[in-house]
């Protein structure tokens, strides 16, 4: 928690605000993993899903959580994200984390295979403690949109302490890269502009580590 005591004041003064959320929306470069993905039978989404929470986890930034008042910094992960059923309706799906790539994958595709069966919604995010439910990044894919900005709701405007990430569809780019639109709505008090950019090289350092 040193790094939050540093910016306390710059908490402050975000925190007071009827809206202290920053969101930017970018074009994401990175290396085309999309082969290697195919070569090791691994699905892109849920490699990408990955490499994002990875990077999450070592940006402390983006760690930081509000709790009956009080600033915390979460140790894990519950991965989670959103999916399309069967009637073309928004569902949630969750899964347990775990640091094995192949087990990861095959965890988040189980997770989608049950959320996009059902008809009703996926309501495994009410029986976390409010503790537990901190421990999430709440994530979003737009595959079919190459999109330029992006709001994401909150449950309480003046409490966006839980990042919300958002990407859409994949484009080709020279040399071996590609890119997509890429969005992050974090608490301002925790995390700037620079904080995103770091977010956005880890993302990149996490793949190119994967396929090496």
């Amino acid at each position: 928690m040193e790094k939050f005591e540093l910016r306390r004041d710059r908490f402050a003064l975000f925190d007071s605000m009827d809206s202290p959320a920053v969101n930017i929306c970018f074009s994401l470069d990175l290396p085309d993993f999309r082969p290697w993905c195919k070569e090791q039978g691994l699905a892109p989404f849920h490699v990408l899903l990955c490499a994002v929470l990875r990077s999450i986890l070592k940006i402390e930034h983006f760690r930081y959580r509000i709790l009956d008042g009080e600033v915390f910094r979460i140790d894990r992960l519950t991965p989670s994200f959103t999916v399309i059923n069967q009637h073309q309706d928004l569902n949630f799906a969750q899964f347990a984390w775990t640091d094995d790539l192949r087990e990861f994958v095959a965890r988040g595709l189980a997770a989608r295979e049950e959320a996009s069966s059902m008809a009703e919604l996926n309501d495994k995010y009410r029986s976390m403690s409010p503790r537990e439910a901190k421990e999430q990044v709440f994530i979003t894919c737009i595959p079919w949109l190459d999109f330029t900005s992006i709001q994401h709701p909150t449950a309480k405007l003046g409490s966006p302490d839980i990042p919300a990430l958002a990407w859409g569809r994949f484009r080709d780019a020279p040399n071996g890269r590609l890119q997509l639109p890429f969005a992050v709505q974090g608490h301002h008090g925790f995390i700037d502009g620079f904080h995103i950019h770091q977010l956005a090289q880890q993302i990149e350092a996490e793949l190119s580590d994967m396929m090496r």
